[in-house]
Parts: structure tokens; C-alpha cells; sequence
């Protein structure tokens, strides 16, 4: 367990080392200048410029601007954001929340319903087998911006039944508005989820052990539970976390759409405007939720198959 922490943990900080100089760098090389932001288009004289220069540091050389940078960050200084004029760090942490609970909700829609959805196909071979099938694959090949916006258009423009911008104010109205963000978030996991679950749980009842069980005249539902869906979990946690990770990166084009003011929209708005502290500091983010993810998968694949050591789980 120590040995496999102490290599994640390494692992984890070699890559955001790397990945924060791609990023540093792909920011950097990207048309426009982020002091034309700053001045609102306004025409500057030299020492107002050179001013703004020597604040943001947009005038030293690349390596020097990338190790100021990123000696900061390990002091936990992400800079100051051009676009707000305030501490990257605090407009991160204000926005962290609305982007935890789209996560959360997404996910517990992803997990249960993708595992419900792929159950029930592989258990009842035939028409409902097929109709699940249809509707999954059509799943997995709508985009998340896609869905989002034929879902604003039906449930929110057309019949009102949901909000269309915003996060809400209070538990309930909160999940009112995430509703449908975490519903297109979702979608295209769900569809994966469904099919890896149900081509495991027909794998799972071709084997001896589900037989004998059936031959005993176990109860199907008990034979459900306890061999076909039990002898899944391995599979299904890898392709959950997989899943997971991706939602972590698709939240950017959701946010945007639906104006919850998260870290995706916020994000979003900081490409566009070339405001480098804060698109490094939510890219870094991203990646460290991603890799911790994956890193957390990795320590639960023992407890549900025990035939596997720590760091050896099956991606299939």
C-alpha cells in the first residue's frame, strides 16, 4: 500500500509538472495578447503598457515567466486573473462547488442508471434487449454540447418544465437546476456504462458457477445479485472510473451552456480572452482530478475482485 501511494503520488506530480509546462506553453503560442483585454481597446501610452507588462510579467522571457509561475503555484499562488483583477486561487475555490455537485449528481446518474439500463438488457434478451440497445448507442454518439442543447430547447424553452440558466439557491433548487446539465453531462457515459455492464453480465451467465446456481434453483434475482452482477464489478468500477474521469473534462462545454457558473464556464470564458493565470490554474486542476480519479480506482479494484493486487485492474 505504501509503495503503490508513493508511486502515485510521484507519478501524480511528474505529470502535472509536465503538464503544466504544455499547458504554460500552449497559452503562450495562442493568437492575441491579454493586454488588449486589459485596456479595453483603449489606445495606452508606453509606460502604461510597460506597467501592465511588469505586473503580469507578460514581458519577460517565456522560461522566466514559466519558473515565476510556477514557483508560485507551489506556494499556492495561481497569480491574478487579468479578466476579474482578483487571486486565481479564491476565483477557483468560489467556483469549485457548482462544478463538485454537477460531477456528483452526473456520476450517481451514470453508475446507477447505466448499470440498471445494462441489467435489464442483458437479463431480458429480446425486444426490451433490443430497445435498450438501440437507445444506448444512440447515447454514446450525442456529444454532451449536443444534448445539452436539444435539452434546453425541449424541457426548458418548449415546456418549462426546468431552468435554463443558473445553479439555483438551496438543495432543492439547486437540483432542480443541475437537473438537466447533469442529464446531458451524462448522457454519453450512460450509454457506455450500459453496454460494458450488459456484455459482462452475459459473459458472467455462461460460466459454471451461474449454471450450478441455476441448476440448484437459486432464484434468478438472487443469482443476479450475487454472481452475475458481483462478477461484473470489476469491469463496471474500471469503466465508471474511466467514465468519471471524462466527466471531468466535459464539463466545460455543459457549464457554458447551461451559465452555471463553474469552473468549465469560467474556463471557457478565460480562453477566449487569453486570461493565462486562471486557464493554467483550472487546467491543472483538471488534470490532478483526472489522474486522482484513476489513482482511486486503482485502491478500490482489490476490495471488489481479490484475485488482483494494488495497480492491476482490467481495462478491457
Amino acid at each position: 500500500m505504501i509503495r503503490f501511494l508513493t508511486r502515485r503520488l510521484a507519478e501524480l506530480l511528474a505529470t502535472l509538472l509536465v503538464a503544466s509546462f504544455l499547458i504554460f506553453a500552449s497559452v503562450q503560442i495562442a493568437p492575441g495578447r491579454p493586454e488588449t483585454f486589459l485596456l479595453g481597446g483603449r489606445a495606452a501610452s508606453p509606460e502604461a503598457l510597460a506597467a501592465i507588462r511588469e505586473r503580469y510579467h507578460f514581458g519577460d522571457p517565456f522560461f522566466a515567466q514559466y519558473g515565476h509561475w510556477l514557483g508560485g503555484t507551489l506556494h499556492g499562488d495561481l497569480g491574478i486573473s487579468v479578466q476579474y483583477r482578483s487571486d486565481v486561487s479564491s476565483l477557483i475555490a468560489s467556483r469549485l462547488p457548482v462544478t463538485l455537485e454537477l460531477l456528483t449528481l452526473s456520476t450517481v446518474l451514470v453508475i446507477v442508471v447505466g448499470v440498471a439500463l445494462g441489467t435489464l438488457a442483458a437479463v431480458r434478451r429480446g425486444p426490451v434487449d433490443t430497445a435498450v440497445s438501440v437507445t444506448t448507442s444512440t447515447a454514446v454518439a450525442t456529444p454532451s454540447f449536443v444534448a445539452a442543447i436539444a435539452l434546453l430547447s425541449v424541457f426548458s424553452v418548449q415546456l418549462g418544465w426546468f431552468p435554463a440558466l443558473g445553479s439555483g439557491d438551496g438543495p432543492l433548487d439547486t437540483l432542480w437546476h443541475l437537473t438537466l446539465p447533469a442529464v446531458a453531462l451524462a448522457l454519453p457515459f450512460i450509454g457506455v456504462i450500459s453496454s460494458v455492464t450488459r456484455a459482462s453480465i452475459i459473459e458472467q451467465a455462461g460460466m459454471d458457477h451461474t449454471t450450478v446456481a441455476r441448476a440448484r434453483g437459486v432464484p434468478e434475482r438472487v443469482i443476479v445479485r450475487r454472481h452475475l452482477l458481483r462478477g461484473s464489478l470489476g469491469v463496471i468500477l474500471t469503466q465508471s472510473g474511466l467514465a468519471v474521469a471524462n466527466l471531468v473534462v466535459s464539463t466545460v462545454l455543459v457549464e457554458y451552456a447551461f451559465g452555471l457558473g463553474g469552473l468549465g464556464e469560467l474556463l471557457a470564458k478565460s480562453v477566449t480572452i487569453k486570461d493565462f493565470p486562471v486557464v493554467q490554474g483550472i487546467s491543472l486542476l483538471i488534470i490532478a482530478l483526472f489522474i486522482s480519479v484513476n489513482a482511486v480506482i486503482d485502491l478500490l479494484y482489490p476490495l471488489v475482485d481479490p484475485r488482483t493486487t494494488l495497480g492491476a485492474r482490467n481495462t478491457a
